[in-house]
């Protein structure tokens, strides 16, 4: 029978859910209990599946866990997965984001705070430093935005392994051609509402990145104030927040089989951030940000203050595809076809931070 995983990472403790057929069960209490959990990775490409998960622990520090059994049992390495070189100067403050390579079955991507990258060779076991994107000219420059200084996202690229596209808050995108060897700020068309200059080359509050599922070179994004598209890999975007009710949010999430469909959770504005209209709706784009439609049936009608974080909304590999949010009212929601409809799967949580689904069996 089919199982699909869902990995829960919230203020205190990864939550695992399990739907075999049409039921979903949730396993008794959290993993990490009393860790903050910012990332996980559920990798399928070998011949099992591997979880991957950060766990940032406020005694005890930061750390990067993994588990070949499906969220039972979690092993954490001798030496820490992640850390600085002593000549950085710096220190892990959590890893934000874990990402199994496209194109490279054992490579794992970690992004950080302070921003960095890290690649790994091993699954997850242990991580080198990206040091080009460390030593970037241009990262004296880089300010942390409200929830810091954090590199969130990581698309790598199916058709070439050196080609991988990062964001970080507030510095940007940035995007190397040459397996990490150098870096391009990638931010043309994406506007800086809140700097001097709204256009500027790197410095934009980029909250999200997510690839189209039929045009590899077709991204979306979603901005501190905008979302847009890039159809060249991110070497131009252009504005497609016409028709949302705002165009400020966190998470922007791509349909796994269906070219041109995405989904965003507008948020109010940056100094309001609750759901647009205190309304519970996802909003998706059948046509590539050409026109939203508002999701909300089986969600609350009522007036609703969850908001979603940048990771906190994802599909799975399904078909017809699962779609799931989390919020920081602690209450998780999914659909199974497609976003259609929606039923709640959980309440009460501590804050949802990340969410992550997928197919295992």
């Amino acid at each position: 029978m089919t199982e699909v995983l869902l990995a829960v990472g919230t203020r205190k403790g990864l939550f695992i859910g399990r739907r075999r057929g049409g039921a979903w069960e949730f396993d008794d209490g959290p993993r990490f209990n009393a860790q903050a959990v910012y990332a996980v990775a559920i990798d399928t490409r070998g011949d099992a599946p591997r979880l991957l998960a950060s766990g940032d622990s406020a005694h005890w520090g930061p750390s990067v866990f993994h588990s070949d059994d499906l969220g039972r049992t979690w092993t954490e390495p001798a030496r820490p997965a992640v850390r600085f070189p002593k000549d950085t100067g710096a220190s892990l403050e959590r890893v934000w984001q874990l990402h199994p390579a496209a194109a490279e079955p054992d490579v794992v991507y970690a992004g950080t705070e302070p921003a960095a990258l890290y690649r790994s060779e091993d699954r997850g076991e242990s991580f080198a430093l990206v040091r080009p994107l460390w030593e970037h000219p241009t990262r004296s420059q880089w300010v942390p935005g409200g929830g810091g200084e954090g590199l969130h996202t990581v698309l790598t690229d199916a058709r070439d392994p050196r080609a991988v596209t990062v964001a970080v808050s507030t510095a940007g995108v940035f995007r190397t051609t040459d397996g990490g060897e150098s870096w391009a700020p990638s931010n043309s068309g994406v506007s800086a509402a809140f700097l001097p200059d709204p256009d500027p080359e790197f410095g934009q509050c980029v909250h999200k990145v997510a690839r189209d599922a039929d045009d590899p070179d077709r991204l979306y994004l979603q901005n501190h104030w905008g979302v847009y598209r890039s159809d060249d890999s991110g070497a131009h975007w252009t504005d497609i927040g016409e028709g949302l009710p705002s165009t400020f949010g966190f998470a922007i999430a791509a349909h796994p089989h269906r070219g041109g469909t995405a989904y965003v959770f507008p948020i109010t504005a940056d100094s309001d951030r609750v759901p647009a209209e205190r309304r519970c709706r996802v909003f998706r784009t059948p046509d590539a940000g050409k026109s939203w439609e508002p999701l909300s049936q089986g969600l609350p009608q009522d007036d609703h203050y969850g908001t979603v974080l940048r990771d906190a909304l994802c599909t799975d590999d399904a078909d017809p595809a699962g779609v799931y949010f989390g919020n920081r009212n602690g209450e998780v929601y999914a659909s199974a076809d497609d976003g259609d409809t929606w039923e709640q799967l959980a309440s009460h949580l501590p804050d949802v931070l990340c969410v992550r689904a997928a197919v295992v069996g």
